[in-house]
């Protein structure tokens, strides 16, 4: 005998906001390989593995917004997503996240070229990278918009880093963490538009129960990066870069 089930009613606001936050439980900040980064417990190899393998998640955001753009029909949208383009690709004199990136790599011990020819990046991180962004290009935008609120979670990972890789990782230059520095108020920034997305798209609860399915594969793509990047960088001491 086959059962139907059928959900409950929709959520209001409140309480679908809070759906969405309580995922937060499952970011990559809990992740085995972050809380050593966290506790300065990575070798100089692993650091540098973990800067060389998200700067291929960093060079696919510009790529993923732009599908984000080319599928939304609604102009308002259009005109404050393409914010989040500038603010990685850059503009006039701003330089944007990917240059504040390459920075990073640099005071990490990571050559320009090297960072930017991608060998470094290992086989799962491409994998999972790339499913996100076909994600964004094969959904519909407000899904694709859905799908970016992890950056709910993002200021906190920002700061720790700010506030304790001086202290566990002295031989970094902190003039390369501006990209964490810059990233705080940018991601509350696009937390406010992409929540207010989210909330007005996603009304009925089998929508609602979508939202969260899609914000748990994104969690699932930033988890399964620091599973390939923890594999690949052991606590072995390792000479990969």
């Amino acid at each position: 005998m086959n059962v139907t089930v059928t959900p409950g009613g929709p959520w209001d606001r409140v309480e679908f906001e809070a759906q969405l936050r309580a995922k937060g439980a499952g970011y990559h900040i809990h992740h085995p390989f972050n809380v050593k980064m966290t506790n300065g417990q990575l070798s100089d190899d692993q650091v540098r593995g973990w800067v060389a393998n998200r700067f291929y998640y960093q060079i696919k955001i510009p790529q993923k917004d732009g599908a984000i753009i080319g599928n939304c029909d609604d102009r308002e949208t259009r005109r404050k997503w393409v914010l989040r383009i500038l603010d990685h690709d850059g503009w006039e004199d701003n330089a944007g996240g990917m240059e504040a990136w390459t920075a990073l790599g640099e005071a990490v011990g990571i050559p320009r070229p090297d960072l930017w020819s991608l060998k470094h990046v290992v086989p799962g991180v491409r994998f999972a990278v790339d499913a996100y962004l076909n994600f964004a290009r094969q959904s519909p935008w407000q899904e694709a918009v859905c799908s970016s609120l992890t950056e709910m979670f993002a200021p906190k990972i920002h700061k720790d880093r700010l506030s304790n890789w001086p202290q566990h990782y002295p031989w970094i230059d902190t003039a390369g963490l501006q990209y964490f520095r810059s990233r705080i108020s940018l991601a509350e920034r696009d937390v406010e538009h992409g929540l207010q997305v989210t909330l007005d798209h996603f009304t009925t609860r089998v929508q609602q129960d979508r939202a969260l399915d899609i914000l748990q594969f994104k969690l699932d793509v930033l988890w399964s990066m620091l599973d390939a990047i923890d594999k690949a960088y052991p606590d072995m001491p390792r000479s990969h870069l």
